[in-house]
């Protein structure tokens, strides 16, 4: 396919070989709507006989809609002002009109044209304060001075943009191409390193012959007299050896937000992780040291006056109420984990780079679908410790319940993306393809994992549960389940807070995330941090005497997804300018989503610590 881009192509200048350079164009998006649209639904240029390279899964999901363009260029061969097309809009037709308002309103709403030549998105770089350059991969169809004369987006580049209520249009761009000669270095023919381009709006009188040069093109805010618009384009070639082919994607993420809020956030998490870290192996060493010595003493005489953990030791086992729905979670949340670990470890290692586009989604749901074997095996085994007897219903539910809750919530989302025509609703094809995946492999994978589970004894406990159980006594503040649980997701999310900015923009503001390296890190410090924390509450809990810790250790964690809910809503009215009834039910539709997954992800992690936190414990008293 065209957009391979992991192995170089090298053009040529004799014609025999390659020497046409095909433009794509991508969908093209807004950071005040969260509705993509395709190049098509626009009223620009067409290509006279359009391809679309096969695209993968991941393309799919995340809307990604890329076509050939009627830009073509031969190498080396500098152009100075070409004509595409020339879009006659006349007023009087209620076609023309309804096109051109959907053009103004894609100005008004600041859409981007994502380019894309030789796998490379083709960006616009301009200088930003502190004499910095910004490289955007994609540049606006246009801009709007407003009734009140306030010059929008980017109108700020040209101050012959200052006509109230006019729009002014981005028909002609200046592409330049910089390419790396393999003539010193043993390889023929030359490969891209590099596409910048620079949109300019020019008004052409002679629409035939147009010079590229002089006047905005104006397109008036009130639609009274016909509008011509002629879209053209120059294009230069620049030899640049220094830029390794490899290395061409560096100079898009050098002008990314910087790392260094990275190390400052990294070294605040690990701050909390040893703080937390320090909690843990002190009350390990020396108050449960104490305690095992204290309670395995050989003289009994000070048997009556014993209080703390070892006090429930009859009850610490006894299984929870609706065990049923928790070991569910727990089979999901492991399915989960596991695929996280997986796709981030491949992330880190390079395979998923941007220029392997839709790779990560693509990654993801696959792992997703092959690993229903741990979650159905993780999910009967703890269903037949807490003395579960309907195990259909387990492994149904572990195989439906989540997934279920998620495609639906997918479902809803991709009609009204349907309804509102945008490119990012996933053909019926692809849903369809999606449940053969689910009900045809990850379903399957679970029963059997189910299979195995169940075949298996239950996990031995270490003391015995008595028959009656026992008074739970008065509970001071901190140690009633909620504000333990309400504390409890504070720190893991004190660890994520600023990845998560970065990964927000990356999926609202179409800013690309590379950082994988980092993500990984704070992964590892998140799983730490639920861990800890829910240990530490789980010793407090257990030293109060309070036995109810299945759910709670579940919810500690878990709660940190909650939080991860309100920063959302938060950044939605802090930083997006989204507008929209559509665009606002889409945004939270995906936010629970994902909400959902990081709690079964959180949860899961906080549980399994403090199970085996329990079961150690409870091991090394010798109980009567």
């Amino acid at each position: 396919s065209p957009l391979a881009g992991l192995s170089p192509v090298a053009y040529h200048l004799s014609p025999s070989l390659q020497t046409l350079i095909q433009l794509f164009v991508n969908r093209l998006d807004s950071v005040e709507s969260v509705l993509p649209y395709e190049y098509d639904v626009f009223d620009f240029c067409k290509d006279v006989d359009e391809r679309r390279p096969s695209e993968n899964l991941g393309q799919v999901l995340f809307g990604e809609r890329i076509e050939t363009s009627p830009y073509k260029f031969s190498f080396k061969k500098n152009v100075k002002c070409q004509k595409l097309c020339t879009k006659t809009y006349v007023k009087d037709k209620p076609m023309d009109k309804n096109m051109l308002d959907f053009l103004k309103r894609g100005m008004q709403l600041n859409y981007q044209h994502h380019w894309i030549v030789d796998n490379m998105p083709v960006t616009w770089c301009y200088d930003v304060e502190d004499s910095q350059k910004y490289c955007n991969p994609g540049f606006p169809i246009g801009c709007l001075v407003t009734t009140d004369g306030r010059v929008k987006d980017a109108c700020v580049i040209n101050s012959e943009f200052n006509k109230k209520n006019t729009f002014y249009i981005f028909n002609h761009v200046a592409i330049k191409i910089t390419y790396h000669n393999g003539e010193g270095e043993g390889w023929r023919g030359a490969r891209l390193v590099g596409a910048t381009l620079e949109p300019k709006s020019i008004k052409n009188d002679d629409a035939e012959k147009p010079t590229c040069e002089g006047l905005p093109m104006e397109v008036p805010g009130v639609f009274d007299s016909d509008v011509k618009i002629t879209y053209t384009y120059s294009v230069t070639f620049e030899e640049n050896n220094n830029i390794k082919w490899a290395s061409r994607w560096d100079y898009i993420l050098v002008s990314m937000p910087h790392t260094n809020i990275q190390w400052f956030s990294i070294m605040n998490s690990l701050v909390i992780v040893l703080f937390l870290s320090g909690m843990v192996a002190m009350i390990m060493l020396r108050t449960l040291h104490k305690d095992i010595a204290r309670y395995n003493q050989v003289d009994q005489e000070d048997a009556q006056e014993e209080s703390g953990w070892k006090q429930v030791h009859g009850d610490v086992f006894r299984p929870p109420r609706k065990g049923m729905l928790l070991s569910v979670f727990l089979g999901q949340g492991t399915q989960i984990f596991i695929m996280t670990f997986i796709t981030l470890f491949l992330a880190c290692l390079g395979f998923l780079s941007p220029a392997n586009r839709g790779a990560l989604m693509t990654c993801s749901v696959v792992l997703w679908v092959l690993l229903g074997t741990p979650a159905g095996y993780v999910s009967s085994r703890l269903y037949k410790t807490f003395g579960g007897e309907k195990w259909k219903t387990n492994v149904l539910l572990t195989a439906l319940l989540c997934p279920g809750i998620v495609f639906a919530d997918f479902f809803l989302m991709n009609l009204i993306l349907w309804v509102e025509g945008s490119s990012a609703a996933i053909p019926f094809g692809t849903l369809v393809a999606i449940l053969a995946m689910w009900f045809g492999i990850s379903v399957p994978l679970t029963f059997v994992g189910a299979y195995f589970g169940f075949k298996k004894p239950a996990i031995e406990q270490p003391v015995r549960t008595n028959q009656i159980p026992r008074q739970i006594p008065e509970q001071s503040f901190f140690t009633k389940p909620v504000p333990g649980i309400v504390m409890g997701g504070i720190l893991p999310f004190g660890c994520i807070f600023i990845q998560l900015f970065f990964i927000l923009n990356s999926i609202w503001s179409h800013q690309m995330y590379y950082m994988f390296g980092f993500l990984f890190l704070v992964f590892i410090i998140l799983l730490i941090t639920c861990s800890e924390a829910t240990i530490l509450l789980c010793y407090f809990h257990l030293c109060a005497e309070d036995y109810h810790w299945w759910w709670r250790s579940f919810l500690t964690s878990g709660f940190t997804a909650v939080y991860l809910f309100v920063y959302a809503v938060h950044y939605f009215f802090s930083k997006l300018q989204i507008v929209g009834a559509a665009s606002t039910i889409l945004y939270f539709g995906y936010t629970s989503i994902m909400v959902l997954i990081f709690f079964l992800f959180t949860g899961t992690i906080g549980f399994f610590a403090c199970f085996w936190f329990v079961n150690k414990i409870y091991s090394v008293v010798k109980v009567d």
